[in-house]
């Protein structure tokens, strides 16, 4: 299904970011993409020119042989009172190179622009169920949200998403990490891995089912994890530009606290 004519783009040239945002904003939404970042991004293939950075598509490449996908066995998780499709990365991979689905990408903005699926505009998870509709996209368009973790912040999002009335929304089930090992097609800044750390806590089993969530306040990184049934959690953090000195932000239903990093990885952490 063709949506875009191809044009050359180079592997390794610099795309010179535009200023101003170009209108997509839904009213409790929150999108960037690489036209109106104040960054040079590069792809780490060749691939043709992504026309539109606003819209979430990736152009048409690869050509791939046509696939029967049967959502409907795809696994399930539920959040915020949502069931969210969980695509198979070889699916999703698929749908990139038929430019057969909008692409969302959850983490934090950071995160976004040092890597991210080629096409992806950044649309951040927000806490509960917020984060609302993206404006501009028809509620019945295929869309396909992803973080790291590998899906906690994706399901967030999409769960955002289909509860402001969209229709056909799925997370990618291993992440962005699979995506990224690969070498499939990326735009970003520099390429660089993450810092990973892990942050396990425990809070009353009452919460169970919320979340937990992490922040580098200074850069808007974050990272969230489901409270289990006995009340554990374990946030696995892939933080850009962070040290064992620097300060995270950890809410739950039952506290928030801010220590250095390296504190929160020593131990269970419960207030």
């Amino acid at each position: 299904m063709n949506r875009r004519a191809f044009l050359a783009a180079s592997a390794t040239g610099s795309l010179a970011a535009v200023s101003g945002c170009l209108g997509l904003l839904g009213s409790s939404s929150s999108v960037n993409h690489v036209g109106n970042l104040d960054a040079e991004f590069h792809a780490n293939t060749s691939l043709p020119a992504d026309e539109d950075p606003a819209d979430g598509y990736p152009p048409e490449y690869g050509n791939p042989d046509e696939r029967s996908v049967d959502p409907s066995s795809f696994p399930t998780t539920t959040t915020n009172g949502e069931t969210v499709g969980l695509a198979p990365i070889e699916v999703a991979r698929y749908w990139h190179q038929r430019a057969a689905a909008r692409f969302v990408d959850a983490r934090g903005l950071q995160q976004y622009e040092r890597a991210h699926i080629y096409g992806a505009v950044s649309s951040p998870a927000q806490r509960g169920s917020e984060g609302g509709s993206i404006g501009g996209w028809s509620k019945d368009d295929r869309i396909v949200c992803y973080c790291g973790c590998p899906h906690h912040l994706s399901s967030i999002r999409a769960s955002a998403l289909q509860q402001a009335g969209f229709s056909n929304v799925f997370v990618i089930d291993e992440g962005f990490g699979p995506w990224y090992e690969g070498g499939d097609p990326m735009r970003g800044t520099d390429f660089s891995a993450p810092q990973e750390a892990f942050v396990d806590g425990e809070v009353d089993p009452q919460y169970a089912g919320k979340y937990a969530w992490a922040t580098h306040e200074a850069s808007g990184q974050q990272e969230a994890a489901p409270i289990a049934d006995d009340g554990t959690f374990n946030l696995h953090l892939k933080f850009y530009d962070v040290t064992a000195d620097t300060p995270i932000h950890v809410q739950t239903p039952a506290f928030d606290v801010t220590r250095p990093l390296g504190d929160l990885t020593g131990a269970v952490l419960t207030g």
